[in-house]
């Protein structure tokens, strides 16, 4: 698979249009490499483990994942996270395993060479570049499957929250492999809200003795429903998503999935990533760079 060199006209107006704290490319990729990637997308759900059904919730305080190894060292890994609804008690199924899937991550930007090479692919390099990014980074990447019927509902939040960086620098591609609609569950966003500051974070716990691995530092504020705007998007957009932008989805109660593609570029130039952050690389494998890949 190829990117095709020209670089869209929006390309050039990138930093202006962040003033909003997100803005919207559209046409970011080719009808064929969107096509590529949800096939790839699709197939994941073949290479899941059946011992390790593991569920994701970001609404469920019960959920395992801030006591689970099998999600805090999976970020040089490509592991498998299931929803809420789609696994019973005893690790059986309730749903068709290809429909089971809340995502997969945190490594198909290294791993998988389907999504290997859209990461890495000059026209990402070029958005980096017009957003000022002097080395920039990948730090992680997902597949968000948010499947008919079970897609579950993703609650406001910044992505600072969880990849927290001096200064502020973390940037989300979030690349939609099916149209995003007010039905399915497409992202909505608070404007301007990027300028008020980290609300707070998600970090490893320094108590060692607690069964709780990762913690969030205070309470979630309370954000007005009447604040969100709406973002639905067509297939092969592109989304970038400031750090600091308040986001949600609602959960996708329709008839279709909502396929998407997403990974975050960090600056590593003149900027730390936090050593509290629930997601850190091996000491032997530092983030990619963008710019030193082909």
């Amino acid at each position: 698979m190829r990117c095709l060199e020209p670089v869209p006209e929006e390309l050039t107006r990138v930093p202006e249009i962040l003033e909003d704290g997100y803005t919207v490319i559209d046409d970011f990729l080719t009808p064929g490499e969107v096509t590529e990637l949800l096939e790839a997308g699709k197939n994941l759900h073949k290479d899941a483990p059946k011992e390790e059904r593991k569920v994701f919730s970001t609404i469920n305080s019960s959920a395992t994942q801030s006591r689970d190894r099998y999600f805090i060292e999976s970020g040089d890994k490509v592991r498998y996270f299931f929803e809420e609804g789609a696994v019973a008690e005893n690790g059986e199924l309730l749903v068709d395993p290809s429909v089971a899937l809340n995502k997969v991550g945190h490594a198909l930007h290294t791993d998988h060479p389907v999504f290997n090479q859209i990461t890495f692919s000059n026209r990402v390099k070029e958005v980096c570049w017009q957003l000022g990014f002097q080395k920039p980074a990948v730090a992680q990447s997902m597949y968000i499957f948010k499947n008919p019927g079970v897609g579950g509902e993703v609650k406001p939040h910044q992505d600072a929250t969880y990849l927290y960086t001096e200064p502020s620098s973390t940037i989300g591609f979030w690349i939609p492999l099916e149209d995003a609609t007010l039905q399915n569950g497409c992202l909505h966003f608070i404007k301007g809200s990027h300028k008020s500051g980290v609300h707070r974070r998600y970090i490893r716990n320094p108590d060692k003795s607690s069964p709780e691995l990762l913690i969030y530092d205070r309470p979630a504020p309370l954000y007005p429903q009447s604040n969100f705007c709406a973002a639905p998007v067509k297939a092969g957009s592109l989304v970038l998503i400031h750090s600091q932008v308040v986001h949600r989805s609602d959960a996708n109660r329709s008839d279709r999935s909502r396929h998407a593609y997403t990974f975050h570029v960090i600056e590593t130039e003149n900027s730390s990533y936090s050593g509290e952050n629930w997601l850190q690389p091996p000491a032997d494998q530092p983030f990619p760079v963008l710019y030193e890949r082909d």
